[in-house]
This record gives C-alpha cells, structure tokens and sequence, in this order.
C-alpha cells in the first residue's frame, strides 16, 4: 500500500472552513431512562444524568442529545408526549431540567433535546379536547379525523399500515356508544397524528421551541422529520414504511426505486416550510443553535434537501447506518454523501448506533453484517459476540475520521451487544405487540448502563433496580473495568476522540486512496491522518515507515489484519 498524492478525481470532500460547533461535533446521546438512575425506583432519570455528565467530558464529546423526558403515559418510551413544556415525574422535574442543562454548560457540553412533532400522546389535552367535540369541530381539525368508508362507515378512511404494525387508523366511540370517526396514527394508537395544515399546530410548537431556547438549550432533534404533513386527500398506498430506512447505498444518488418510505405520509414539500420557520426562530436566539433531523428519506439527494442553508443545519446519515459490514457500500455511500451535501453548504452526519436499531457491537456479528432485525430475541440467530464487537470497534475508526459530525448512542463506548435473550413477557415495546411478537422490538439496545462491576444492578440505581435486567456478562464491560485499562473500548473511544479534534478531522478533506487490496478495503486521507479501514479476509500491508496512531484491534504490526482500521501518520 503506497500514500503518494491522489488525483483530483479522488477527492470526495475538500475542508470545511466553517466555526459552526454543529458541523464538526461529536454529540453523545443519552436515552434517559436507561442511563443513570439517581432515585432508585430502577428508571433512569435526569439527576442521574447530571451526575454523570463528567463522563461525557472525560470521553471528549462536544454536547448531549437527550431523548424525550417529557410529560407522557409512556406508552411508547416517551415518545408519545402529553406535555411539552414539562418534566415526566418518572425523570424529574423542570428545575431538575435547569440543573442539567445549567451544568452541562458548566462543563462546556452543549444540550440538545428531543422533539416529537409528529404526533402527540392521546392523553395530549388537545385530543382528549379532541374526543369530547363533535365532527368537524376547531379541536378535531388539529388532528386526521375522518369519516370511515364503507356503508356505515365501518371501513378505516385508507390503508395506510402503522409502522409498528397493523392499520394506521383507530376509530373512535361517540358519547351514545355508537361508533364514530376515525383517527390517524402512524405508530402506536396512543399517538395521534398531528395536522400540520392547521396553524395553530404550527404556532403551538414554534413556542415549544421558545420555551426550550429561553431555558438554555442549544438544539433540537427532531423526530420522524420527514412525516408531519401528509399528501392531500390521503390516497391510498401499497408501499412499506420503516424505522430506519437507508437502503440507497449511493449507486445512483438521484434514483427513487419506488420502495422504502416514500408514500404519501412522507418527505412532502410543506415540510421545508416548517423547518424554515424554525430555523427562523433558532436564528433569532443567540449562541448558534442548531437542529438535527430525523428523516428517513432516500435518496440521498433529496435528504440533503432538509439542511439546505435556511432549513436544518443537520440530518442523520441513515444510508451509512443501513450499509452495514460492506466496503463497497459503504464507499459508496460516504463519497455519495459528501457529493449529496456539499451541493448545499451543510456537513454530513455519521451515525452507526441509535434507541432504534440493534447495537452495531451486535448487528455486525451476524452471519450477514448487512442485516438489520428489528431486535434479536430467543430462537432468532444469535450474533458472534468477539467478531461483532471487533468489528464494531473497527467501524467506529471508520466513521470518527470521517470529515462532518458524529453521533455516539450510549454504552457504544463500552462495546455494549444487544440484549439479544429478553423474555418476551417484560418487553414494553409497542412494536413487539402491534406485530404479535413478529418483531422483537427495540428493547435490547435500551438496556441500562453497567456504570460499576461489582455493584448491584452494576451501578445504574442506588438500589440495583433495572427497568430491564442487565445481560449476563455485563461487569466485564462495566466503566470501571474499562476506565485506564489498556485496549479496552472505552479507552480506544477515549483515545479516537482526543486525536479527532487534535487533527482537526472533522473540518477536514477527504481523498480516497487507491484501493490497495481490493474492494473490500477502504483508505482514505484526511489533512494528515490516513485511515485504513480491512473490511475483508486478508492482512494488508503497511507502507514502510508509516507510524500507527491508532488502531481499532491490538494486533497491528507490518499489516493491517481483517476487521481492523488504523490512523496512520502521512507524510
């Protein structure tokens, strides 16, 4: 394998020269319930947080995200809000809010929190106003409440499928018990879609925006980004619509094949609207505030249409996550996405881990890397434990010298599997029911942390009570079996992120290198720093001289060996 200089042509993403945090951050998310619990009841919540957060300093991320601790029933983890300008008493309280954001930037972390547009939990006091008004009322119009079909009206107004299984639509019962209308929901039916036609949804949530921006909060994420508004009339669609959807790997970054999330339901134009209003109002606060979204669209062009330079200033790199253990795909999809979102201004956002897909540790230990269950459980293939995690830590060099931001799911810097042996009578995902157990559901990768080895429920709650039990083996993964241990992951994260800013790679450039052994090997040279990253079956040679920085696997010597990356030192 030679460095020597790259032609023009190689050259996939030049430095970015912007001072925005947001376009070269690496932000940690933290899923509350299950990171740290300072109350003991067994459910994390944001004091535990707080108390936590010089974790996050000494691992070296730039900011939090944290994912919703809004009011809720908690029918599908919080996502389903009732209230959201207030704490669920199950993570604390307003003030206990304050006091995290407050030390967070004490400590210089930024604060991104949740923002669940979509849908509203039905115990929101606008649908239960809802229920209680008649057809065609102001409080109805703030939801899809429509006439069934079929002679009385027995039939839903639509196919549509709910993504987590069966119809899309509930229908209602009037106050003499008759039947009425039915209701939209395109996940669980304690989530009722918004109507963001109707104004006062709009003006509603720009002030929720408000109230979060004057507590101190630096960003948003904004959950299913691309779904608030719906085509009209609501046609019917045969289509499948998924959790994450990335399946366009950078063949043809402008072909729509017709399958995935592009339905009636989703990536509609009057969404830019919206987030061009809300970049108005995030503008208007100072400090930079930024905005992520969560949106599931292909191709990859019409992603990038979402951080166009007055709309969102991030989007989730969905396709890299969905390439999973394939070189070729995955350099499709990278020099793709830099070609996607340097037409308008804006980074590209790396992400392998999330609350919604099985952990990456676990994903790429499956006889197909490429793979992507809705969760693992009993009876389905188990992932090789030692190959995924191996992997996994390889994956991660990959990404984190990637050029653009990155995000990190918690526990992914321990190495973390998926709890791939839950019984199935304490799963709590709505998922797992509305598909009568067809889908495992995404309760294996919310496990709690595992903060200390020998303690109870390994350090997550002052009494050892876990919402869901930690797996067998967790202790060796602990934060203090790890912490100063040599070659362990939470040192290798700790280490990949020191060198990430101290190089700069995240407003670097980035030119491909021959393939020096074949497809199946990824290199590319970013400022000084050359990545190597063996995703096939052979070792491949070093260049002589070349000084290792970095390695995700302690066996580098002359040659890099199979799932392994490098940092080298370039000349």
């Amino acid at each position: 394998m030679t460095l020597e200089a790259v032609p023009s042509a190689q050259i996939a993403h030049r430095p970015d020269n912007g001072t925005s945090w947001w376009r070269t951050a690496v932000i940690y998310q933290v899923y509350p319930r299950s990171f740290a619990d300072a109350s003991g009841d067994g459910i994390g919540d944001l004091p535990g947080v707080t108390a936590h957060l010089d974790h996050l300093v000494e691992l070296g991320v730039d900011a939090v995200w944290l994912s919703p601790f809004y009011r809720s029933p908690q029918a599908d983890a919080g996502y389903d809000v009732a209230d959201y300008r207030d704490v669920d008493p199950l993570f604390g309280t307003l003030a206990d809010a304050d006091a995290l954001i407050a030390r967070a930037h004490e400590l210089g972390l930024r604060v991104v929190v949740d923002l669940v547009p979509n849908h509203t939990s039905d115990e929101h006091a606008w649908f239960q106003a809802a229920l209680a008004a008649a057809p065609g009322s102001p409080e109805r119009a703030r939801y899809h409440f429509h006439d069934g079909r079929g002679e009385h009206g027995e039939l839903p107004p639509n196919n549509w499928q709910s993504i987590f299984g069966g119809p899309a639509w509930t229908r209602t019962t009037a106050p003499d018990g008759t039947p009425g209308q039915w209701y939209l929901h395109l996940f669980d039916s304690k989530q009722p879609d918004l109507d963001w036609d109707n104004p006062q949804v709009r003006a509603e949530f720009e002030d929720v925006l408000r109230f979060w921006l004057d507590r101190g909060v630096d960003g948003f994420r904004v959950d299913v980004a691309h779904g608030m508004v719906k085509a009209p009339g609501l046609p019917d669609w045969d289509g499948h619509v998924a959790m994450i959807d990335g399946t366009d790997d950078g063949h043809d970054v402008d072909a729509v094949d017709g399958s995935g999330n592009h339905g009636p339901m989703f990536d509609q134009e009057g969404v830019h609207d919206i987030y061009r209003a809300w970049r108005q109002v995030l503008d208007s606060y100072d400090g930079d505030r930024a905005m992520v979204t969560e949106a599931w669209v292909e191709p990859l062009s019409r992603l990038a249409r979402y951080v166009r330079a007055d709309e969102a200033h991030q989007s989730f790199n969905f396709a890299f996550l969905a390439a999973g253990w394939d070189g070729p795909a995955l350099r499709r999809v990278i020099t793709a996405s830099y070609a996607a979102n340097d037409a308008v201004g804006a980074p590209t956002t790396w992400v392998l881990s999330n609350h919604d897909v099985v952990r990456h540790a676990s994903r790429l230990g499956l006889a197909d890397p490429t793979h992507r269950p809705n969760g693992i459980g009993h009876g389905d293939e188990q992932p090789d434990a030692v190959l995924g995690l191996r992997r996994a830590r390889a994956a991660t060099l990959l990404m984190l010298g990637l050029p653009g931001s990155a995000y990190l799911y918690q526990g992914e810097e321990l190495g973390l599997p998926e709890h791939t042996a839950l019984d199935d009578d304490i799963r709590e995902d709505p998922a797992f029911f509305r598909t009568g157990g067809g889908e495992r559901g995404r309760d294996g990768c919310r496990v709690p942390l595992p903060w200390s080895g020998d303690a109870p429920g390994l350090g997550f709650s002052p009494t050892g009570a876990t919402w869901l039990p930690q797996p067998t083996g967790w202790a060796d993964l602990a934060l203090d079996r790890q912490r100063g241990r040599e070659g362990s992951t939470y040192e290798l994260y700790r280490a990949a992120l020191r060198l990430r800013r101290a190089e700069r790679l995240g407003s670097g450039g980035l030119q491909w290198l021959p393939e020096p052994a074949g497809e199946h090997v990824l290199a590319y040279r970013n400022g000084d720093v050359v990545v190597v990253a063996n995703l096939g079956d052979v070792d491949v040679p070093l260049p002589a001289g070349a000084e290792v920085l970095l390695a995700s696997a302690p066996d580098v010597g002359a040659a890099v060996a199979p799932a392994t990356t490098v940092w080298l030192r370039a000349s």
